[in-house]
């Protein structure tokens, strides 16, 4: 069973995963030839991942079979494993539990070829609907504190398989990271008794030198302290905390302005290897209103190196201005 570990200095948590290493290792020699017969994600091979937990698909369609265009798998080598008891406990001054939680596999498309900005708005609002039915459902599990939904494309960004997906890992505790926003946006919040990303939102439509896209619900923009060249946030212009609470026609929004954005980032920077995540509230948590749901969306055109592990500093070398009007003059 995977352990999770607590750092007594800073409280991070850190999973000792051993089943991770069996994962296929194909960063160096993954090629194209692996569609079809040799990948796991392709129709056809249903029987090569473990049983779906839902899919989207035509009537009549049987189970883990073909005809999808979307479905949802356990990951075959999960981080966290989803049976059994937290089991928290201490071993000296160091604390520890189970490796309790939930790792999925979201496979967007049977198209092997077609990455997100590929798809046509309705089968990218199929992925993001399929988010929200998965953390609806994962939030009744009460171990569970928090949901991260985040994407790795390219073998530079983590992706060990070249079909389009997507992954899903909910964790007995709130990450650091999330926690680091959600005490930044109190602290804005019990000052100016507003929420920090909706200033943020107002500010840069106002001054219109960072935002990239926009449509009537949502909003596209480099952040004005950016930690990579050309990462992007997209947030909806009004506030919601929880991105579980997306009605039909916000997701119909967000699936456009989705488009727009992974298609000006290809068109510009040449198809680059991604991460994409989703900061969400914590599941627990009830309506906040010095938080804001967002996602950021992080090209890898440069890589982390000592300085940056050293101090937690960022060195990006293309201001977020330009990164903007590049993005906003591309078709």
């Amino acid at each position: 069973m995977p352990e999770l570990r607590r750092d007594p200095v800073i409280g991070r948590w850190v999973i000792i995963s051993t089943e991770r290493g069996k994962r296929p290792n194909k960063f160096a020699l993954e090629v194209e030839p692996e569609m079809g017969r040799l990948c796991p994600f392709c129709p056809g091979n249903e029987d090569k991942t473990p049983s779906e937990i839902i899919a989207y698909a035509g009537q009549g369609r049987e189970k883990n079979k073909p005809g999808w265009w979307m479905r949802v798998v356990p990951n075959k080598f999960p981080a966290l494993q989803i049976e059994g008891s937290l089991n928290r406990k201490g071993d000296g001054m160091y604390d520890k539990m189970n490796g309790i939680g939930a790792h999925e596999v979201l496979i967007e498309t049977p198209d092997h070829d077609k990455d997100i900005g590929d798809l046509d708005e309705k089968k990218i609002e199929d992925i993001f609907w399929a988010y929200r039915d998965r953390i609806i459902d994962l939030r009744r599990d009460s171990r569970f504190e928090y949901i991260l939904i985040f994407k790795n494309k390219g073998a530079a960004a983590g992706a060990s398989l070249s079909h389009p997906h997507s992954q899903l890992i909910a964790t007995p505790m709130v990450p650091m990271r999330v926690r680091q926003e959600i005490i930044g946006g109190k602290q804005y919040f019990d000052y100016k008794e507003r929420c920090v990303f909706c200033d943020m939102i107002t500010q840069e439509l106002a001054s219109n030198i960072r935002v990239v896209a926009e449509n009537d619900l949502f909003v596209a923009f480099e952040p004005f302290a950016p930690r990579f060249p050309f990462e992007t946030w997209i947030l909806p212009k009004n506030h919601d905390s929880h991105f579980e609470d997306l009605q039909k026609q916000e997701s119909v929004y967000l699936a456009r302005i989705v488009k727009v954005v992974f298609t000006k980032l290809k068109t510009v920077l040449d198809d680059p290897p991604f991460n994409y995540i989703i900061h969400n509230s914590p599941l627990k948590d009830q309506t906040l209103p010095y938080y804001h749901w967002h996602i950021e969306i992080m090209p890898k055109l440069t890589k982390i190196a000592g300085f940056e592990w050293g101090t937690g500093f960022y060195i990006n070398p293309t201001p977020p201005e330009e990164a903007a009007q590049f993005l906003k003059e591309a078709d």
